[in-house]
């Protein structure tokens, strides 16, 4: 396994002026992007390069069911397959990697399926009970009262924030890999 920068821009060195402008998922890349179980497969390869088999097993699925998912993500260029390796009992092995491209993209909720609204947020609810309580460095729960447009405003900003360290993450591999989530909704009244 390759150790590699999770959700990073696609070229080495990108700097703040070069960071890619996000753009509407096509309906194949969104279609792509609505199963956690395809958003787990992105965020492993986007740390190493992982075999079916590997996958598989990381993700305790059957290998038929994560074959399935890797090529969903294949067909929708979220996935590439890399060099082929032997593996330990020297068979050659197919590993695949992450493009990276997912994280800019933009993604209709309003249109979404409720279900693959809430794949990011299962996907990290996965992730977590991985992880482990310990884990858990630091997180923020807050109720706002916000307009429209101040609800814009706020992600805006805090978007922006992220992308700064997505674009210079390649700056950062001796340090270890975090994870998080950034989720605005508004309460039920």
């Amino acid at each position: 396994m390759t150790a590699r920068s999770p959700d990073t821009a696609d070229s080495p060195g990108a700097s703040i002026e070069a960071v890619p402008m996000r753009r509407p998922a096509t309906v194949e890349e969104a279609k792509a992007l609505a199963h956690p179980l395809r958003l787990r497969i992105l965020r492993l390869c986007a740390l190493h390069d992982l075999t079916n088999k590997e996958l598989a097993t990381r993700l305790e699925q059957d290998p038929g069911t994560v074959l399935y998912h890797v090529r969903q993500l294949v067909k929708a260029d979220f996935l590439q397959q890399v060099s082929v390796r032997t593996g330990e009992s020297g068979a050659l092995e197919k590993p695949y990697r992450s493009t990276n491209r997912s994280w800019w993209l933009s993604t209709s909720l309003d249109d979404a399926d409720p279900d693959a609204s809430l794949s990011p947020i299962e996907a990290f609810g996965d992730e977590l009970r991985e992880a482990g309580p310990e884990s858990i460095q630091t997180f923020s729960r807050f109720a706002l009262h916000l307009s429209a447009e101040d609800a814009e405003e706020l992600d805006r900003r805090i978007v922006a924030v992220l992308d700064e360290y997505v674009a210079t993450d390649q700056d950062r591999q001796d340090q270890p890999v975090h994870g998080g989530i950034y989720v605005l909704h508004r309460l039920r009244d």
